[in-house]
């Protein structure tokens, strides 16, 4: 069942260890089909030296395992949740990578201060609200999908707009129009919080500094790459 998604989110998966966003088994990627109503996950704990195609979890739009002999992710209701409440996404990955699991330990927004975050989002990545004690000892993993979903919601932030999202002392989840989409903004998420941090630390050293990027060039930069008239690339 689903064996050509099952090899891509499998593929998919194993990028995180290619481009260094995860270590042990701290990461997981999942991809959907709309039209079946059924997603594929990771599966639980699994180290990825030693991950198959055939160990990805196939779950259906209401969290029930239709095919895997392993359990899913842990994060499979944070995963169902978002693809219930964004449609337009095929592929969401979370990872526990450093610079961005910093930023969310901290509970901040990653500013826009360059061109470089302007091409990515339309704005700050977002940090969501800490889980209260009540929705983190009760439907954690869901709870944590229904924070994503106020705070884009609260914001008015479209998930199109920003790929990507902090979560409050735990750390990033991105998605895509597929897994691997999903892990690309995945490892530019990263960069892109790496790149905030040193802009930070220069910035505190010299008191002459001016950061957080100007409302026009950001327009420019996010529009000649997603916008209706977007020129970057090839067509």
């Amino acid at each position: 069942m689903l064996e050509e998604l099952k090899e891509k989110v499998f593929k998919a998966n194993l990028l995180l260890v290619e481009y260094g966003l995860v270590v042990l088994t701290w990461g997981n990627v999942s991809g959907v089909d709309r039209e079946k109503g059924l997603f594929v996950i990771k599966p639980s704990g699994v180290p990825y030296d030693s991950l198959t195609a055939d160990d990805m979890v196939v779950m259906d739009l209401n969290g029930n395992k239709v095919e895997g002999k392993l359990n899913p992710s842990s994060d499979t209701p944070t995963h169902l949740e978002l693809y219930r409440k964004f449609d337009d996404i095929g592929g969401i990955v979370h990872t526990h990578s450093s610079w961005a699991c910093s930023w969310a330990q901290a509970g901040r927004d990653i500013p826009a201060y360059g061109t470089t975050h302007a091409d990515f989002a339309n704005g700050a990545v977002p940090c969501a609200r800490g889980l209260t004690a009540e929705e983190v000892g009760g439907e954690y993993e869901l709870n944590t999908g229904r924070v994503i979903v106020e705070e884009f919601e609260g914001r008015g932030i479209s998930p199109s707009e920003c790929p990507a999202v902090l979560i409050h002392r735990h750390g990033p989840f991105t998605w895509g129009k597929d897994p691997f989409k999903a892990v690309e903004n995945a490892l530019i998420l990263e960069e892109v919080a790496k790149m905030a941090s040193r802009t930070e630390r220069v910035a505190a050293i010299d008191s002459h500094s001016n950061i957080g990027i100007e409302q026009y060039l950001l327009d420019k930069h996010y529009q000649r790459k997603h916008g209706k008239n977007a020129y970057y690339g090839q067509k």
